[in-house]
């Protein structure tokens, strides 16, 4: 009798294990389950294929999982802080602009934070007339703040580190599209501006510069006029390029409309007034002879290379033609030149401007 208990007891013994391996291995395959899902499985929730998350310099662990989830980028939160923690992402938290793609695991998503592969921010800047225009300009767009950028531009350690006044600086400045990463800082974005002004001029500009007697700022400062002088038709920037050296040459004037505009404020008037002319300002090249100071716009490539490359000419006076076509009479005879003026300031009467 004794043995057959103990036969029964030794049964239910082994039942009991076996029931124990069972539950333990269920409970392993469920949990080894639910971390595989949690590292692999689909995580990111947005509505279209890809979007972006920036994060700040200086971010939290904390910040960055704020804002998936405030941005609702992902569907389960510990899921992936525990991937996070695992893969000792909360201690390296890198600043940035990066794409996110729908239905990201969170490996991917941890990877590619923890990476700090960032895609590249497109930046452009044209039709610029002051440093407050292209502060907000290089800035839209990226972490760096404008107003610091602006101060940086007013600041002449700044401005002679690189070899300018605070006057002259924007000159620095070739408009154009450029990349950079989202969280570049104002003084990188510096940085890189004058690897781009080094880079634009090459032996070849800086010889045509050279050739002409003008330094590389002034030929900026003269395309900045020769600029406002014609932004629509690029084939009559040589032309205009080549009268205001004649003037510069002879000792005469610029005369130059736009200065006087830049001087006054009056960027957007279609008309100059005898007053205006009077005005006391380095920019006003009826009052002051040579080129005024600084640049009164970021002139474009093709203005640049007009004044480097210009059409050689007897021309010393110009006016706009009275269709507005945005062409232009030119003429070294005065007399002719007053007929031209008449012809357009009836124009402009005819048109109610005034002003």
């Amino acid at each position: 009798m004794r043995k057959k208990r103990n036969s029964g007891s030794g049964k239910k013994f082994l039942l009991l294990y076996l029931l124990v391996v069972i539950a333990v291995t269920v409970f392993g395959t469920y949990f080894a389950y639910d971390k595989y899902t949690g590292i692999f499985s689909p995580n990111v929730v947005i509505d279209k294929s890809e979007n972006y998350i920036y994060i700040p310099t200086g971010a939290s662990f904390e910040l960055v999982v704020d804002h998936l989830v405030e941005q609702k980028y992902i569907r389960d939160r510990e899921s992936f802080e525990w991937v996070a923690e695992k893969k000792k992402y909360k201690g390296n938290i890198k600043p940035g602009r990066f794409k996110i793609k729908a239905n990201m695991s969170n490996n991917e998503l941890v990877n590619l934070l923890r990476s700090g592969k960032q895609d590249p921010v497109k930046v452009s800047f044209n039709n610029i007339k002051s440093k407050e225009a292209l502060a907000g300009a290089l800035t839209r767009n990226l972490e760096a703040d404008s107003v610091n950028l602006l101060r940086m531009l007013n600041n002449r350690t700044v401005a002679e580190k690189y070899g300018f006044t605070t006057t002259t600086i924007l000159t620095m400045f070739i408009p154009n599209t450029y990349e950079f990463y989202w969280n570049t800082s104002e003084e990188k974005l510096l940085e890189r501006m004058a690897k781009e002004y080094k880079k634009f001029w090459t032996d070849e500009r800086r010889q045509l510069a050279a050739d002409m007697g003008l330094t590389q700022t002034e030929v900026y400062v003269l395309a900045s006029i020769v600029q406002a002088e014609q932004n629509q038709h690029d084939t009559e920037k040589p032309l205009i390029a080549g009268l205001y050296l004649n003037r510069i040459r002879i000792g005469m004037p610029l005369q130059s409309d736009p200065t006087v505009k830049f001087a006054t404020g009056l960027h957007d008037a279609k008309r100059i007034l005898a007053a205006d002319k009077d005005i006391d300002s380095p920019y006003n090249t009826y009052k002051y002879k040579g080129l005024p100071p600084g640049p009164i716009n970021l002139p474009e490539v093709s203005s640049i290379d007009a004044v480097l490359n210009y059409k050689k000419n007897n021309n010393v006076y110009m006016c706009a033609k009275e269709d507005l076509s945005g062409f232009h009479y030119f003429t070294n005879d005065f007399k002719q030149h007053l007929i031209y003026a008449e012809k357009y300031q009836k124009a402009l009467n005819k048109m109610g401007i005034m002003r």
